[in-house]
């Protein structure tokens, strides 16, 4: 039974250590709490029920990460995406004027077609088109987005309206406290303490204690209904152009953040076989597809594969068990969301900067002497976190590079497909 249940999620106990994958599990549970209070708050926006929302983001998390653990037993880890949620809130329901049923009908359809292109193994067709480059950029460019998430959220770096961003408060107390647990995890890593990240970012959450950045405001409670948000949706503007633009749009979106998570965090992770390709990604993209139109049906916008991932990563997850791990921590906020969303951004900060730093690693594999590889690496790298869409960087990075290559005379290199989906990208920014 137990090892039946080990090759259900791809773990194989000869060659990996069960504590390993527990701890790193829980490492990428704590890195993407936030989207707990963060998600429900940005879609209550729309006038939809806060407290359903909670629930909801976390059992389709659990729901699509389970999929992920058992379809294609891989450490990644879904959610409703950020981006995305914005996107569903702030664009469809409140610049569009729609009403958020029409927004979570847009989501199921999206959903329904990726389920479709899975099946059919176009998205990892679409992923093969990627020139070896720029699929050698993307963990770089994931690692640079991420720290700069990580210090964001801590108050490290601000907006700024002279210089766009700049350097926060050295007297915040949050900033402060971020600053000791970079330094934190620093040692833990280098001193190669088991499950240094974790333990990081737990003694970060203490010590933020006196500092008054983390604050404990009970433990357990009782999940709020989803009945408010489950199966409502119109579908009496389905054949619009409004509803096309929108499906389209969540559709690039969901389709190269995915991506662009998967091949970079698992580039990191050694996971990518000769010719950058990762094992079972079709089966990972169906995790992400049901996820999606399952996350529809409860009330919530699209389901995505988490960059957070890369923290439990980097702690030691490399099969399924890890996921299994993150779905069941998902599955206990539901119980005790006021403890889970006690850990203050500035405690999971310091995972996320020293996830970033290690995942730039991978820029020395970058040909920098060949200016038509490297103009469309540096674009994607500098995009992702310029643009803060991981989707964005992929995208103009392609449409760089068939450019280049056409106007070096170079054209007969370029694959039919990425021609095809150049073509494809630059019509999405001109007319989307």
């Amino acid at each position: 039974m137990r090892n039946r249940f080990f090759q259900l999620v791809g773990f194989d106990p000869a060659t990996m250590k069960m504590r390993k994958e527990i701890i790193a599990g829980i490492t990428t549970f704590l890195t993407m709490a936030y989207i707990l209070a963060v998600h429900p708050s940005i879609l209550a926006a729309t006038g939809m029920d806060q407290g359903a929302l909670f629930t909801t983001t976390a059992i389709s998390s659990i729901v699509a990460t389970v999929l992920m653990a058992v379809l294609a037993k891989l450490p990644f880890s879904l959610a409703p995406a950020m981006g995305l949620n914005a996107f569903f809130a702030y664009t469809i329901v409140l610049g569009m004027g729609y009403t958020w049923q029409f927004a979570l009908t847009a989501v199921l359809i999206e959903g329904i077609i990726f389920i479709l292109m899975s099946i059919t193994g176009l998205r990892e067709k679409i992923v093969e088109a990627l020139p070896i480059s720029l699929r050698k950029a993307i963990a770089p460019g994931i690692g640079l987005f991420i720290a700069f998430i990580g210090m964001s959220n801590a108050g490290i770096i601000v907006s700024n309206p002279s210089t766009i961003a700049s350097l926060g408060d050295l007297h915040s107390p949050q900033v402060l406290l971020a600053i000791i647990g970079t330094l934190l995890c620093s040692i833990l890593v280098n001193r190669k303490v088991p499950g240094s990240l974790l333990l990081g970012i737990l003694i970060t959450t203490f010590i933020g204690i006196p500092f008054g950045v983390t604050h404990f405001s009970g433990a357990i409670d009782v999940p709020p209904s989803i009945d408010p948000i489950l199966f409502k949706f119109d579908f009496s503007k389905v054949f619009t152009g409004d509803m096309v633009v929108c499906v389209l749009t969540l559709f690039f979106l969901d389709m190269f953040d995915t991506v662009g998570t998967l091949i970079g965090v698992a580039s990191r992770a050694g996971m990518l076989d000769e010719n950058g390709k990762l094992p079972r990604m079709q089966h990972a993209f169906m995790a992400d597809a049901v996820g999606t139109t399952v996350g529809a049906m409860l009330g919530t916008s699209t389901v995505s594969t988490f960059v957070e991932s890369a923290s439990g990563v980097e702690a030691g997850g490399r099969s399924g068990l890890t996921s299994l791990v993150t779905a069941g921590c998902f599955f206990l906020s539901l119980f005790f969301a006021p403890l889970f969303l006690a850990i203050p951004s500035a405690a999971t900060a310091p995972a996320l900067i020293w996830v970033g730093m290690n995942m730039m690693y991978g820029v020395h594999e970058i040909d920098f002497s060949d200016m038509r590889k490297s103009v469309p690496a540096f674009l994607c790298i500098a995009l992702m976190t310029f643009s803060s869409s991981i989707s964005d960087g992929i995208l103009m990075g392609l449409i760089a590079y068939v450019f280049i290559e056409v106007g070096c005379g170079k054209w007969k290199d370029v694959s039919i497909s990425s021609y095809i989906l150049a073509i494809i990208f630059l019509l999405k920014y001109i007319f989307l």
